[in-house]
């Protein structure tokens, strides 16, 4: 096992000063800028790192600020940002520009996100493959005493040269809510942007799943975060309230195709899509059980599940307050909840477990050899973590695919009639060929789960994509109906 590299490393306090006039126009123009449509009025500075020193030609930096904006309430959403400074900004680089500094300790120079450029990217791979240790950044992996778990095939035991030199990286340009890196078709790394204190079951849920042995997700291999003592642990509780999670390096699924493009792929062409489907449902099912293996369930009862219910009426309530087409379907949709409640109040239990908690088919991937890998545990991203983190029906997994499919349908003109029942069926059949159990068995509670997706989708939609406002009316007119 080689040693952790430590060093200090210290900023100037004048840094963020000199940065906040090039940031405040910049960071909202980002993709994963989370308060779009509001100004930003002012920044606290959270941390800051020097990972490259200035003096070089050179300069790179690890930031955590909060934006701070009017009428948003708490302290700010904090920002995870890697800053290069150079004197001139080569071609290559002008669409990272963030702009020319003339004041503080980078005056002279221009700024950019360093992501774009392969310098500060396998900077941080260095740092991972090293364990370093610079400021409170700390570059971490499984089996060095910091993560738990000494077994190789969960994610690489002792890491003696699981992370070769030299890799090349490149930055994955599809827009998205964080950023990847892609070292040398071999590691791919996760930058978290918008960032929060605490166990992130981005890192929690995939070392669980590869502690247990489980090959449907890609085992971490390193992982960044903050820690101001040394001692925190952030997949577990242990003072991670103090840490944030910034990264996660996990393998590369070389020549993989993501579940949404595939799906679209076979619908051009008119191809079947069930065969793929089963198989999804079938590595779905195993990754609820190997979840269920590795961390605590709870049982549902009325006292638990009428909590649930009412969540499911507010939101209700709020979209169609938010979306006035919502309305003449109120009475139906609300009943789909309600009957659940009622099931519960005879009686009738459910378990509830650690979920995926944003199932769609852009959250999977096919390798070459046709074995389907579930990727993005980090549940959905506008909610805190704790509400992420609590333990839900497995059904909530399956409504969300089975949505996914719909929206696939939905997307080819002419659409091909029965296409998305024929995909759900095999889904839900796959589900039962290793669980035993058929979603469908249960429909009451699937119902319950698929209207509150299409309900969310709704607003969504309506907010961000009018065009696509019909694909979640439609399920709202089926799922409204009685009986």
């Amino acid at each position: 096992m080689s040693e952790a590299i430590t060093r200090s490393a210290t900023t100037s306090p004048d840094l963020l000063t000199s940065l906040e006039p090039l940031l405040r126009e910049w960071l909202p123009r980002q993709r994963w800028f989370a308060g779009k449509g509001r100004p930003v009025t002012d920044f606290t500075l959270v941390a800051a790192t020097e990972l490259l020193p200035v003096t070089t030609q050179l300069g790179l930096y690890h930031l955590l600020v909060r934006a701070h904006q009017p009428a948003l309430q708490g302290p700010g959403d904090c920002y995870q940002l890697l800053i290069g400074a150079r004197e001139a900004l080569p071609p290559r680089l002008a669409p990272a520009r963030i702009g020319h500094v003339d004041r503080g300790p980078l005056t002279g120079r221009t700024v950019y996100d360093a992501l774009y450029d392969a310098r500060p990217a396998e900077v941080l791979l260095e740092a991972m493959r090293t364990r370093a240790r610079i400021g409170a950044l700390r570059f971490d992996r499984d089996g060095d005493g910091s993560g738990g778990g000494d077994d190789k095939g969960a994610a690489g035991g002792d890491g003696e040269g699981e992370i070769p030199a030299g890799l090349v990286a490149r930055l994955v340009t599809a827009e998205q809510s964080n950023s990847s890196i892609v070292y040398g078709d071999t590691f791919i790394l996760k930058l978290l942007r918008r960032v929060m204190p605490g166990v992130n079951p981005d890192l929690e849920l995939p070392l669980a799943l590869a502690r247990e042995g489980c090959p449907r997700v890609p085992a971490p291999v390193a992982w960044i975060h903050t820690d101001a003592d040394g001692t925190t642990d952030p997949s577990t509780e242990t003072n991670a309230e103090d840490s944030y999670v910034l990264g996660v390096l996990q393998p590369f699924v070389r020549g993989a195709a993501d579940g949404w493009e595939l799906a679209l792929r076979e619908l051009a062409k008119g191809e079947d899509f069930s065969a793929e489907a089963r198989a999804l449902g079938r590595a779905t099912a195993e990754v609820h059980l190997a979840l269920a293996r590795a961390l605590p369930t709870v049982t549902l009862g009325h006292a638990q599940l009428r909590p649930l219910v009412d969540g499911m009426i507010e939101r209700l309530e709020a979209a169609v307050q938010a979306v006035p087409a919502l309305h003449p379907y109120a009475p139906g949709l609300r009943s789909a909840y309600e009957a659940l409640a009622d099931l519960a109040a005879e009686g009738r239990t459910w378990t509830a477990q650690r979920i995926h908690g944003d199932l769609h088919l852009g959250q999977c991937l096919r390798s070459p050899s046709g074995e389907w890998s579930l990727i993005d545990f980090e549940g959905e991203p506008s909610k805190p973590l704790a509400e992420r983190r609590l333990s839900q029906p497995p059904a909530r997994d399956i409504a969300g695919m089975l949505r996914s499919f719909d929206y696939a349908a939905h997307s080819l003109h002419p659409r091909l009639p029965g296409w998305a029942a024929v995909c759900r069926a095999a889904y839900c059949a796959g589900y039962a060929e290793i669980t035993g159990l058929d979603p469908r068995t249960d429909p009451v509670l699937l119902r319950a789960y698929e209207t509150d997706k299409a309900v969310y989708e709704v607003v969504y939609e309506a907010r961000h994509r009018p065009d696509w406002l019909p694909v979640p009316m439609s399920a709202v007119q089926r799922l409204a109906a009685p009986g």
